[in-house]
């Protein structure tokens, strides 16, 4: 995979200024207002002309409304006292702020308000002085704190307004919302004022760079040009101020760039002001500053020059808070001083320094100097996209009712301007109101902080969401067709050209829950803010900030969980009507008309909302929703989160529904905290302190020479995170899917056969994580993905509880990356038949693979035939099968078997036979072993075999193989296939094959049989004979189609169930919930090569509490549905431990020196085939002790046992996905996993081949330490690797007790696997196993327990029993029997009952004790869904 580099936390430092190529910005448009008021309003006054009062000197008088109707406060009284307003400008003191409305006897007094009592010629001031029976009402107003900047804001204007005259409040003016004439007559009046910066004496010019850091773009992200003037969104200005006017706090501002590809880039900047020299400026730019006289251009005394700088951060993280801070700390560091280090030190020391907070490390505090330190914490993690957005800061500035008409504007795509006079709530809420809609996305132009610069965007004619500084109203006329959002005011102002749709006309009840939500929001916050002073002060000041931020987070989420309510409702049941491209698409296929049916969507609305619905389905946003659930795209974890929301939402209920639709995921809950250090201060040569000598007049020119590139080598570490691998497809399911999976795995772990299925299906998910790897190794492509179709239906067949839609979504994603659109299709329709709804993600991958995928042609007339062909085959073979099987039926009837063999009679059939009876000669018969004495097990009609000597080929026919035979079963016959009839009995039952298929994966399918003579058995080999016996039933087409071709079986075997601990899941053609070996397998033996290196697996765990041995199927039923818990719980004490996977691997490749010298031959590593005559004679005649068909010469060059822990499929699956993303899938297909992953490894091959699903990862041994490498002159591909899943343990404990069935071996003088079992003093004599078979046989198990329970308490009985009851008895009776003579499933129940009729005298409490319960049910479940078929 290509290493990405870790998010970087700042991408870009820029200052931003006047530079000597800026052009002025009012000098170009012609639309500009009159001349705006140069100074602000520091007085009002009221007068009362009845009395004589006249207006004081330097004030105005408002005698008029906005359209000139007389405003005579008290004109509707009889004895009319003629009051007017009047108001002062000026500079001598600082400047009103707010003006209101006074009651007397209603309202209290406003903190910080002066109420206006009297007029400037001490009479009363009050507005309703027509007698005592009027209301008393007075005007207040509130003043700037001193000292006062001069660029302050103030009242700049005061107007009247009278609605009964059809007057509306002015655009930008704020409104008093209390009537000046509350008496019975005359008019209602309004007190209207606006707040602006009064400027004078200004130029303003576009902003240029004056610096930035690092000077080279990067690659990934050029700085863009534009990014100056949205750090001076009003321009670069140049003003002149009174000498004695104080500097103004700098301004802090936010903006956001948007790329082409949709991709978010934030900025975070201040702006300040700094001296300007005057020789800078000419004649022309100093007259129009108020620095020359006009007449005799001589210097006006007085003033000082300013212009206006900005420093930024361009960032794709928006930390605006973060930022905040430290450009704050730059500022106060570049004026004051000196300073030991240079400014550019702290500036690439936080670009460099700084890493991204991770899971791992959440929390980065940042000490930029003693005094100054902040705190950076790991970003909210939510299924929903990265934004700025603050929807608290919406409702604080514009209300609930506000917001939702600002709601409908978005959804309906109108033009919307908003301003404000504080540039960094605009950047908050412009994000806010293009997230509102989640999942749409605003396709046209956005600018939540526009520059005076591009602001013609206002004249576009295609909607947009702008915001703009309100004194842009200062110089320009607004345009007539926006609408206009004032968030100082808390209005929006409608124009006659463009009328909104009324919130009415919004799906009721989902309206009525979003405003009920809001308002409910809208008091929390004013109980948070304006609450009883103190206390507020005290949460919000002192030390429970913290936790007022935590409270503003979760209020944060509500409110945004409200709006995603809302759009969940309002597009419910949208998914329904989404049309699937299932025939080859046509050019207008990405057509919206074609993906949905937009006009059965709306007819399923109701009729009162289709105005709203009619003009939301036109919108562009709509649009490109369809696009994006039709097809794949980043967005596709986003939208499966809605499709989750829209399901859990009930549209026709009044109130939110209990279960929330998002959860507060804390950044801030690890504990780890990185501490970064300021910078280091140089030491002088003799280690003392560098005097400071930096000093800056203004914000500096940075100087490449002083800053530092990093420093710190931790960072990289810290920063370190690695993204997916550019691998395609990428398996790894969303956040959301791995909600629902724990979910779902949490309500079925207390329910017995859906958790077994539940596992089931995770571990068809590992399978499908680890397809695209095999696919990609696999060299028929569509072969394999044909394969992993058949899968699919398989696991459907077995009613998998499949978690999520991954294994779906992957065989789609490998159709359309291989060029298969047909399968993908057949995939699609396999999911619908399995009721599963395809969510957005493999909807979009579905279509995606339709669309871009080369259809065939469309002439299949070829296919067509060779289909026909086909069937006419099959149908011919079809009608042979009756008469095969009359034939069959005669045969039988007239010479039926009469052979008595160890697994049984003729397929399981009871009685005894004679070998006399054989209608064969006697020189062709099966030899009667004297050593071999056949017992029938009472009550079951099944011989029950106990050699007395060892177990050795002679026990077998010898036969003369001829040329036929030879050939047709080393071309993969195999004897005992087929039972009953004549033929021997399948000992595969009871021996496991040492040469057969070991490693589940399937075979290849087996072509049509060829027109030859069938099979001979071993028992009819020869000529002529072959027609005094029954005739061979013959494979028919349509069954050789359908079943795999076997591998020839080794002669030497013994039973794969008298547990040797062992029982083998790869010797089944078809796992329990598997597929047919229908491929040839990529890591089994074949039959004419012995196996480099045979690996025995085994999950029998011992508990450490009670040193009980624990089965797969009880470590299966112990696991938790945590997906990070590796314990399981041991079904006798409780206990919580963590199993293992015990490996033995065993190597029988000779040393490369060995090997290529060529005097040892290479060691046999199993018996020889049947047609090997003279080895199977030579063996027969001698004496070596045979386990499982190979001789014990066989011994393997090296040996090596290691152990790891045993995953849930939960676990692994968690982990897998987590290797993926890190490493890429590429890494599964490397030798490399083994050794640096080796508890994903071992696992990931235990389940594979427990469910018989193909794959390579046995070969990846060879490649790893623990397998010495191969002989150069050996090809590699050579060596094959067989696995053996075993059920009992690979090693005993030293002084353990034999299990029954290694005793009744030991008693038999059979062989063993481990050389360690040997008798001890054990009362578990031959007498006492028989009892206990011959109790089973005659289904009284409960005297089988008894007679255990007895024996065991009996003096000299073991202390310690490892293996409970129920697995003795069971391992002996497998033993004994054979695997093909037993129905686990009936020994279950009739072990339960037996358990149920013995706690009645003994006690449930001592049979568990004494460990004879029988599996929980849980256990049994997980047994029968993966199958029993290890090998024991």
């Amino acid at each position: 995979m290509s290493d990405e580099k870790p998010p970087q936390l700042v991408d870009y430092f820029v200052v931003a200024g006047l530079t000597d190529t800026s052009r002025p910005l009012e000098e170009e448009s012609q639309q500009h207002r009159p001349a705006r008021p140069s100074e602000p309003i520091t007085d009002v006054a009221v007068i009362i002309r009845s009395q004589g009062e006249e207006v004081p000197h330097g004030f105005t008088c408002i005698e008029t409304t906005t359209s000139g109707h007389p405003v005579d406060l008290n004109a509707g009284l009889l004895n009319n006292p003629q009051m007017f307003i009047c108001y002062k400008r000026g500079r001598d003191k600082p400047p009103l702020i707010e003006l209101g409305v006074h009651y007397e006897g209603k309202d209290r007094p406003k903190p910080g308000y002066k109420i206006l009592d009297t007029t400037p010629y001490s009479r009363s001031a009050n507005l309703n002085s027509g007698g005592p029976g009027h209301q008393r009402t007075f005007l207040t107003y509130r003043r700037a704190a001193e000292p006062h900047g001069h660029n302050t804001l103030g009242v700049t204007d005061i107007c009247l307004v009278m609605p009964s005259k059809g007057e509306s409040t002015p655009h930008t003016f704020c409104r008093v919302d209390k009537n000046l004439n509350t008496s019975m007559w005359g008019p209602a009046l309004f007190l209207c004022y606006k707040i602006a910066m009064a400027k004078a004496n200004t130029l303003v010019y576009e902003a240029g760079l004056l610096g930035r850091y690092p000077e080279q773009d990067s690659e990934s992200f050029p700085l863009p040009e534009s990014v100056p003037v949205f750090c001076l969104p009003m321009g670069a200005t140049i003003e002149s101020w009174p000498a004695d006017t104080k500097y103004p706090l700098p301004v802090f501002s936010t903006f956001v760039l948007t790329g082409a590809s949709g991709d978010k880039v934030y900025g975070a900047a201040i702006q300040f002001h700094e001296a300007f020299p005057r020789e800078r400026l000419s004649e022309k730019q100093s007259l129009r500053l108020g620095l020359l006289s006009v007449v005799d251009r001589r210097p006006v005394a007085g003033r000082s020059l300013q212009t206006r700088k900005s420093i930024c951060v361009l960032s794709h993280w928006p930390f605006f808070d973060v930022f905040r801070k430290f450009l704050m700390f730059i500022y106060r560091y570049s004026i004051s001083g000196p300073h030991v280090l240079p400014l550019e030190t702290h500036i690439s020391h936080f670009m460099h320094n700084v890493p991204f907070p991770s899971p791992q490390r959440p929390r980065i505090l940042v000490q930029m100097s003693p005094y100054d330190n902040l705190l950076l914490c790991r970003p909210v993690s939510s299924p929903l996209p990265l934004s700025g957005a603050s929807f608290l800061t919406l409702l604080q500035n514009l209300g609930p009712d506000n917001a939702v008409a600002l709601l409908v504007a978005v959804l309906t795509e109108q033009k919307l301007l908003i301003h404000s006079l504080r540039p960094d709530v605009l950047t908050s809420v412009g994000e806010a109101l293009v997230a509102m809609i989640f999942p749409l996305r605003w396709q046209c132009p956005y600018i939540p902080l526009c520059p005076l610069a591009l602001a013609d965007v206002l004249c576009a004619p295609v909607p947009f969401i702008v915001g703009i500084h309100s004194s842009y109203f200062d110089l320009y006329e607004p345009p007539r067709d926006v609408i206009f959002v004032d968030l100082d005011t808390n209005t929006i102002f409608q124009s006659e050209e463009r009328k909104l749709l009324s919130p009415r006309s919004l799906p009721r009840r989902p309206c009525k829950v979003l405003l009920a939500s809001l308002h409910s929001l809208s008091q929390q916050l004013d109980e948070m803010y304006s609450g009883p002073g103190e206390e507020a002060s005290l949460e919000l000041l002192l030390s429970d900030a913290e936790a007022a931020r935590g409270r503003r987070a979760q209020l944060e989420l509500e409110a945004r969980a409200a709006f995603l309510r809302f759009m969940a409702c309002a597009l419910r049941g949208y998914r329904s009507f989404l049309r699937p491209i299932a025939p080859a698409p046509a050019p207008a296929g990405r057509d919206a008309g074609s993906l949905f049916a937009l006009q059965g969507f709306l007819k399923s609305r109701e009729r009162a909302y289709h105005r709203f619905y009619g003009q939301l389905l036109r919108t562009q946003l709509f649009t490109q929703f369809i696009e994006d659930c039709s097809f794949a795209s980043d967005r596709d974890p986003c939208l499966e989160f809605f499709d989750t929301c829209v399901d859990k939402v009930q549209a026709e209920l009044e109130k939110p529904e209990d279960t929330p639709l998002m959860e507060l995921d804390d950044p801030r809950g690890g504990e780890h905290t990185v501490f970064i250090t300021p910078p280091e201060q140089p030491a002088g040569p003799d280690g003392t302190e560098l005097p400071a000598r930096y000093r800056y007049d203004g914000f500096p020119m940075l100087r490449p020479e002083l800053l530092e590139p990093p420093r710190d080598p931790l960072v990289a570490q810290l920063c370190q995170a690695r993204s997916s691998a550019p691998s395609s497809p990428a398996p790894r399911r969303t956040k959301q899917e791995m909600k629902v999976a724990q979910r779902v795995a949490q309500k079925y772990s207390s329910v017995p056969d859906m958790w077994a299925k539940c596992l089931l299906g995770h571990c068809y998910g590992l399978w499908f994580l680890y397809l695209p790897t095999h696919v990609r190794a696999a060299p028929a492509k569509l072969r394999a993905l044909q394969l992993a179709y058949e899968v699919l239906r398989k696991m459907e067949a077995h009613k998998v509880v499949l978690p999520d839609e991954v294994c779906y979504r992957i065989l789609m994603q490998l159709c359309g990356q291989y060029g298969e659109p047909v399968l993908s299709v057949r995939v699609l329709l396999e999911m619908k038949r399995a009721g599963i709804v395809p969510n957005t993600i493999t909807y979009g991958y579905y279509n995606k693979a339709v669309l871009e995928s080369k259809w065939p042609a469309g002439t299949q007339s070829g296919r067509l035939r060779w289909a026909k062909l086909r069937n006419v085959v099959l149908g011919a073979a079809q009608f042979r099968q009756p008469l095969r099987q009359r034939e069959r039926r005669a045969a039988a009837t007239a010479a039926p078997p009469r052979w008595v063999g160890m697994g049984g009679c003729g397929g399981g059939q009871g009685g005894r036979c004679d070998p006399a009876d054989s209608p064969l000669p006697p020189s062709r018969r099966w030899p009667s072993p004297p050593s071999l004495r056949t017992r029938c097990l009472p009550g079951c009609g099944v011989p029950l075999a106990r050699p007395t000597g060892a177990c050795r080929t002679s026990a077998l026919p010898r036969t003369r193989a001829t040329g036929r035979t030879r050939g047709r079963w080393a071309a993969g016959g195999r004897w005992g296939a087929r039972r009953g009839g004549g033929w021997l009995p399948n000992c595969s039952s009871c021996c496991p094959p040492a040469s057969g298929p070991r490693s589940g994966q399937p075979p290849a399918p087996s072509s049509l049989p060829e027109p030859a003579t069938p099979p001979t058995p071993p028992a009819r080999a020869g000529g002529p004979e072959q027609r005094d016996g029954e005739p061979l039933p013959r494979r028919g087409p349509a069954e050789s189609l359908l079943r795999p071709r076997e591998r020839p079986e080794s002669t030497a075997s013994e039973s794969s169930v008298s547990l040797g601990s062992e029982l083998d899941l790869s010797d089944t053609s078809v796992g329990s919930a598997g597929v047919p070996k229908s491929e040839p397998l990529a890591d089994g033996a074949t039959g004419q090569e012995p196996p480099a290196v045979e690996v025995l697996l085994s999950s029998c765990s011992r508990c450490q509490g009670c040193g009980a041995l624990v089965y797969d199927e009880e470590v299966m039923a112990g696991w938790t549905s945590d997906d990070s818990n590796l314990n399981t719980t041991c079904p006798f004490c409780g206990r919580s431990f963590v199993p293992f996977l015990s490996i033995e691997i065993q190597d029988f490749q000779l040393p490369p020196s060995t090997a290529e010298d060529g005097s040892l031959p290479a060691p046999a590593a199993q018996g020889p085939v049947l047609s090997d005559r003279r080895h199977c004679l030579a063996l027969d005649e001698a004496e070596p002790e045979l386990c499982n068909g190979c001789p014990d010469a066989a011994v393997p060059q090296r040996l090596e046992r290691v152990a790891f822990a045993y995953l849930s499929p939960l676990v692994l699956r968690k982990e897998l996905e987590s290797l993926v993303e890190n490493e890429g899938g590429e890494f599964l297909a490397q030798p490399e996993l083994v050794d640096s992953h080796p508890i994903i490894y071992w696992n990931l091959v235990w389940y594979f081949q427990r469910l018989g699903l193909p794959s390579n990862l046995p070969r990846l041994l060879l490649g790893s330490q623990h397998v010495a490498p191969a002989p150069q002159a050996q090809p590699p591909d050579s060596p094959c690797v067989r696995v053996r899943l075993l059920w009992d343990v690979l090693t005993p404990e030293p002084d353990s007790c034999p299990p029954l069935y290694v005793l009744w071996r030991l008693h038999s003088n059979v062989p063993t696997r481990l050389r360690s079992w040997r008798p001890h003093g054990h009362p578990f004599s031959l007498a006492f196993l028989e009892a206990v078979l011959s109790h089973v046989g005659l289904s009284e198990v409960h005297k089988a327990i008894a007679l255990f329970l007895e024996t065991l308490a009996a003096p000299g009985g073991p202390r310690h029993l490892q293996r409970s009851i129920y697995r003795e008895i069971l391992f002996l009776t497998l033993a004994a029997l054979g695997r093909d003579h037993m129905d686990i499933a009936a020994f279950d129940k009739k072990y339960k009952s037996a358990y149920n009729k013995l706690a009645g005298s003994l006690g449930k409490e001592e049979l568990r004790r004494r460990r004879a319960q029988p599996p929980s049910s849980k256990a049994i479940d997980c047994r029968k869904s993966f199958g029993a078929t290890l090998e024991c």
